[in-house]
Protein backbone atom coordinates (compact mmCIF):
# COMPACT_ATOMS: atom_id res chain seq x y z
CA UNK A 1 0.00 0.00 0.00
CA UNK A 2 1.31 3.30 -1.15
CA UNK A 3 1.16 5.98 2.42
CA UNK A 4 -1.37 9.03 2.43
CA UNK A 5 -0.09 12.27 0.87
CA UNK A 6 -1.38 15.38 2.65
CA UNK A 7 -3.10 16.17 -0.16
CA UNK A 8 -5.25 12.88 0.29
CA UNK A 9 -5.53 12.32 3.92
CA UNK A 10 -8.01 13.21 6.70
CA UNK A 11 -7.95 16.77 6.04
CA UNK A 12 -8.68 16.35 2.73
CA UNK A 13 -11.95 13.63 3.80
CA UNK A 14 -13.55 16.09 6.11
CA UNK A 15 -13.28 18.75 3.30
CA UNK A 16 -15.21 16.58 0.96
CA UNK A 17 -17.84 15.45 3.32
CA UNK A 18 -18.46 18.58 4.61
CA UNK A 19 -18.65 20.12 1.50
CA UNK A 20 -20.97 17.30 0.19
CA UNK A 21 -23.63 17.98 3.02
CA UNK A 22 -23.64 21.79 2.21
CA UNK A 23 -24.74 20.72 -1.38
CA UNK A 24 -27.81 18.55 0.37
CA UNK A 25 -29.87 21.99 0.66
CA UNK A 26 -33.04 21.74 -2.32
CA UNK A 27 -31.72 18.26 -3.41
CA UNK A 28 -34.05 14.90 -3.08
CA UNK A 29 -31.37 12.88 -1.67
CA UNK A 30 -31.17 10.22 1.17
CA UNK A 31 -28.30 12.36 3.43
CA UNK A 32 -26.67 8.69 4.56
CA UNK A 33 -25.96 7.93 1.11
CA UNK A 34 -24.01 11.31 0.64
CA UNK A 35 -21.70 10.92 3.54
CA UNK A 36 -21.28 7.28 2.73
CA UNK A 37 -20.00 8.55 -0.96
CA UNK A 38 -17.88 10.98 0.67
CA UNK A 39 -16.39 9.00 3.11
CA UNK A 40 -15.10 6.72 0.46
CA UNK A 41 -14.14 8.79 -2.54
CA UNK A 42 -10.57 8.76 -2.28
CA UNK A 43 -9.66 5.53 -0.11
CA UNK A 44 -8.44 3.68 -3.42
CA UNK A 45 -5.83 6.20 -3.82
CA UNK A 46 -3.71 4.17 -1.30
CA UNK A 47 -3.82 1.26 -4.01
CA UNK A 48 -3.55 3.19 -7.25
CA UNK A 49 -3.77 6.70 -8.08
CA UNK A 50 -4.46 5.87 -11.92
CA UNK A 51 -7.13 4.00 -10.36
CA UNK A 52 -8.32 4.96 -7.14
CA UNK A 53 -11.96 5.66 -8.14
CA UNK A 54 -12.13 2.26 -9.56
CA UNK A 55 -10.63 0.76 -6.42
CA UNK A 56 -12.48 2.63 -4.00
CA UNK A 57 -16.09 2.10 -6.06
CA UNK A 58 -15.21 -1.71 -5.66
CA UNK A 59 -14.13 -1.34 -2.17
CA UNK A 60 -17.17 0.30 -1.40
CA UNK A 61 -19.40 -2.55 -3.16
CA UNK A 62 -17.53 -4.83 -1.14
CA UNK A 63 -17.92 -3.58 2.29
CA UNK A 64 -20.71 -6.47 3.95
CA UNK A 65 -21.15 -3.33 6.75
CA UNK A 66 -23.15 -1.68 4.35
CA UNK A 67 -25.17 -4.38 3.88
CA UNK A 68 -26.91 -3.48 7.15
CA UNK A 69 -27.74 -0.02 5.83
CA UNK A 70 -28.28 -0.11 2.22
CA UNK A 71 -30.17 -1.78 -0.55
CA UNK A 72 -28.20 -3.56 -3.04
CA UNK A 73 -29.42 -0.95 -5.25
CA UNK A 74 -28.37 1.71 -3.22
CA UNK A 75 -25.01 0.59 -3.06
CA UNK A 76 -24.51 0.42 -6.49
CA UNK A 77 -25.54 4.12 -7.00
CA UNK A 78 -22.76 4.55 -4.60
CA UNK A 79 -20.22 2.67 -6.10
CA UNK A 80 -21.39 4.72 -9.56
CA UNK A 81 -20.90 8.13 -7.79
CA UNK A 82 -17.49 6.97 -5.96
CA UNK A 83 -16.44 5.64 -9.84
CA UNK A 84 -17.36 8.83 -10.92
CA UNK A 85 -16.01 11.92 -9.46
CA UNK A 86 -12.70 12.23 -10.47
CA UNK A 87 -11.96 16.07 -11.70
CA UNK A 88 -10.37 14.40 -15.24
CA UNK A 89 -13.49 12.40 -15.92
CA UNK A 90 -15.27 14.58 -19.15
CA UNK A 91 -18.84 12.97 -19.14
CA UNK A 92 -21.24 13.68 -16.35
CA UNK A 93 -21.41 11.51 -13.42
CA UNK A 94 -24.30 9.03 -14.05
CA UNK A 95 -26.20 9.86 -10.88
CA UNK A 96 -26.83 12.80 -8.68
CA UNK A 97 -24.31 11.70 -5.62
CA UNK A 98 -21.08 11.22 -8.32
CA UNK A 99 -22.45 14.72 -8.94
CA UNK A 100 -22.58 15.43 -5.31
CA UNK A 101 -19.36 13.69 -4.78
CA UNK A 102 -17.42 15.50 -7.35
CA UNK A 103 -18.93 19.19 -6.57
CA UNK A 104 -17.82 18.34 -3.20
CA UNK A 105 -14.15 16.97 -4.07
CA UNK A 106 -13.20 20.47 -6.58
CA UNK A 107 -13.27 22.47 -3.11
CA UNK A 108 -11.92 25.31 -4.99
CA UNK A 109 -10.82 27.27 -2.62
CA UNK A 110 -7.94 28.83 -4.24
CA UNK A 111 -5.79 29.04 -1.42
CA UNK A 112 -6.10 25.04 -0.73
CA UNK A 113 -5.95 24.27 -4.37
CA UNK A 114 -2.24 25.64 -4.56
CA UNK A 115 -1.36 24.58 -1.11
CA UNK A 116 -2.52 20.64 -1.98
CA UNK A 117 -0.89 20.91 -5.02
CA UNK A 118 2.78 22.02 -3.95
CA UNK A 119 2.49 19.62 -1.35
CA UNK A 120 1.55 16.61 -3.57
CA UNK A 121 4.33 17.82 -5.85
CA UNK A 122 6.59 18.21 -2.55
CA UNK A 123 5.89 14.45 -1.65
CA UNK A 124 6.62 12.94 -5.15
CA UNK A 125 9.51 15.04 -6.07
CA UNK A 126 11.60 15.97 -2.96
CA UNK A 127 14.56 16.36 -4.89
CA UNK A 128 13.03 19.27 -6.97
CA UNK A 129 13.76 22.89 -6.71
CA UNK A 130 11.68 25.50 -5.10
CA UNK A 131 11.23 26.97 -8.86
CA UNK A 132 10.26 23.02 -10.40
CA UNK A 133 7.53 22.54 -7.68
CA UNK A 134 6.02 25.84 -8.68
CA UNK A 135 5.90 25.43 -12.37
CA UNK A 136 4.61 22.00 -12.12
CA UNK A 137 1.85 23.82 -10.29
CA UNK A 138 1.37 26.49 -12.94
CA UNK A 139 1.27 24.03 -15.98
CA UNK A 140 -1.50 21.78 -13.66
CA UNK A 141 -3.62 24.70 -12.80
CA UNK A 142 -3.25 25.49 -16.34
CA UNK A 143 -4.27 22.57 -17.22
CA UNK A 144 -7.27 21.68 -15.11
CA UNK A 145 -8.70 25.18 -14.45
CA UNK A 146 -8.24 28.07 -16.89
CA UNK A 147 -10.98 27.91 -19.39
CA UNK A 148 -9.59 25.34 -21.63
CA UNK A 149 -8.94 22.78 -18.78
CA UNK A 150 -10.57 19.69 -18.10
CA UNK A 151 -12.38 20.79 -14.48
CA UNK A 152 -16.30 20.35 -15.42
CA UNK A 153 -18.74 21.78 -12.70
CA UNK A 154 -21.76 19.39 -12.45
CA UNK A 155 -23.96 21.03 -10.19
CA UNK A 156 -24.30 25.22 -9.41
CA UNK A 157 -22.44 25.77 -6.72
CA UNK A 158 -20.98 29.56 -6.23
CA UNK A 159 -17.92 28.78 -3.54
CA UNK A 160 -16.63 26.67 -6.11
CA UNK A 161 -17.65 29.15 -9.25
CA UNK A 162 -15.88 32.35 -7.80
CA UNK A 163 -12.71 29.92 -6.53
CA UNK A 164 -12.45 29.05 -10.34
CA UNK A 165 -12.91 32.76 -11.15
CA UNK A 166 -9.83 33.50 -8.78
CA UNK A 167 -7.44 30.92 -9.40
CA UNK A 168 -7.81 32.05 -13.53
CA UNK A 169 -6.99 35.40 -12.44
CA UNK A 170 -4.16 34.46 -10.67
CA UNK A 171 -2.89 32.48 -13.56
CA UNK A 172 -3.58 35.26 -16.20
CA UNK A 173 -1.61 38.07 -13.93
CA UNK A 174 1.37 35.81 -12.52
CA UNK A 175 -0.46 35.83 -9.13
CA UNK A 176 -0.22 32.22 -8.86
CA UNK A 177 3.42 31.64 -8.45
CA UNK A 178 3.79 34.19 -5.69
CA UNK A 179 0.89 32.12 -4.13
CA UNK A 180 2.90 29.04 -4.62
CA UNK A 181 6.04 30.52 -2.71
CA UNK A 182 3.75 30.71 0.69
CA UNK A 183 3.98 27.32 0.71
CA UNK A 184 7.21 25.92 -0.16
Amino acid sequence: MRPMTPAHGPEHVRIVLENSLALLDGLDVDSNMVYTVAAYHDVGIRVSREHHEAVSGQWLWEDRELERWFTPEQRLVMRQAVEDHRASRQEPPRNIYGRIVSEADRDLDPERVVRRMIEYSKAHWPQWSDEEHILRTIEHVKDKYSESGYLHLWLPCPRNERGLVILREWLKSGELAERCRKYL
